[in-house]
């Protein structure tokens, strides 16, 4: 009998300690394999132009560019924003390849660039800018030490595929719903954490564009990473439905060919009643760990079972 309650007291103790460290366990999986190999060239149909044997690049407008990887596993798309004074490079890639010499071959405008979170596939690692903008948020002030934000493993998880996380010498804070002038072109700066809790999106509400990052894109949408919040992602939805009435999305990943993944804020809004619906109880999803949830037929979102949820928000709207 006291060997039995001593094996059922350590199988709990196994239990919670597995839930307690459940993302580095799952980095640790993910990571077996580092290397992932190149995918395949696809034809990306017209308008898109091979720039080498690995970038494409997109004309989305005269000053506007989807700069993508699409032979890297996760099919990242980075964004080329200029206006007549200088130019904005949203997200890096991981560096798997050097995006600074395709970005600087499309604008002769000074560039600063702006990850839209610190996950090593937007952040391009070893990659050097003259210049870097991050959103100024307490947390991450809190940290800087001489405008020097030392990254940290939950919120860079670049061991996946053995990148190291970087310090980022920041010249410029970004503030939420700040506007960044680049001469003749405003880009607002709408904070849509959920995936992360440092995830921006920017609107360009003139041309009407909105470059989401990770925030949304079509296929699986990860809610359930070591600084993800349910909570804060409806925060994000209601901030990005606030902002405008109408924007073409274009996000940081595609699940397929061709060319830029394209949303609509129609996306957006089957987001924010997916998560309305997941937070009530009413939408069930499917698997163990993660749980997926349909969202549309082209989106699912990938979040942590029920009792796992956490429905705050770590920055409430004013």
């Amino acid at each position: 009998m006291r060997k039995s309650l001593v094996l059922v007291l350590l199988l709990i103790a196994l239990a919670a300690l597995a839930v307690s460290q459940r993302h580095r366990l799952l980095l640790w999986f993910v990571a077996e394999d580092r290397s992932p190999a190149l995918l395949e060239a696809a034809d990306e149909g017209p308008g898109v132009h091979w720039v080498d044997d690995y970038f494409i690049v997109q004309v989305i407008d005269p000053q506007t560019f989807a700069i993508g990887e699409p032979r890297y596993h996760q099919q990242n798309f980075n964004y080329l924003i200029a206006g007549s004074e200088r130019a904005l490079l949203f997200d890096a890639g991981s560096g798997y390849r050097d995006i600074r010499p395709i970005a600087e071959a499309l604008t002769d405008r000074p560039i600063t660039f702006v990850p839209s979170h610190f996950h090593f596939d937007h952040v391009g690692n070893e990659i050097t800018f003259e210049r870097l903008a991050v959103v100024d948020l307490p947390h991450l002030r809190a940290r800087a030490e001489g405008d020097r934000l030392q990254l940290e493993w939950y919120e860079h998880l670049g061991s996946a595929e053995g990148y190291a996380a970087p310090a980022l010498q920041v010249d410029e804070w970004l503030q939420p719903g700040g506007v960044i002038d680049l001469g003749g072109r405003e880009l607002r700066v709408l904070f849509t954490p959920g995936h992360t809790d440092d995830s921006i999106s920017l609107l360009d509400e003139a041309a009407g564009l909105l470059f989401s990052g990770d925030f949304l894109y079509p296929g699986p949408l990860y809610a359930f990473l070591p600084n993800s919040r349910m909570g804060d992602y409806l925060q994000g939805t209601e901030t990005v439905l606030a902002a405008t009435a109408e924007a073409r999305v274009f996000g940081a990943h595609r699940d397929a060919p061709p060319g830029a993944p394209e949303q609509s804020l129609s996306d957006v809004r089957d987001l924010q009643r997916a998560l309305e619906a997941i937070r009530a109880g009413t939408l069930d999803g499917e698997g163990l760990y993660p749980v997926t949830y349909l969202v549309n037929p082209g989106m699912q979102l990938l979040a942590e079972p029920a009792w796992l949820q956490d429905w705050g928000v770590r920055y409430p709207r004013d």
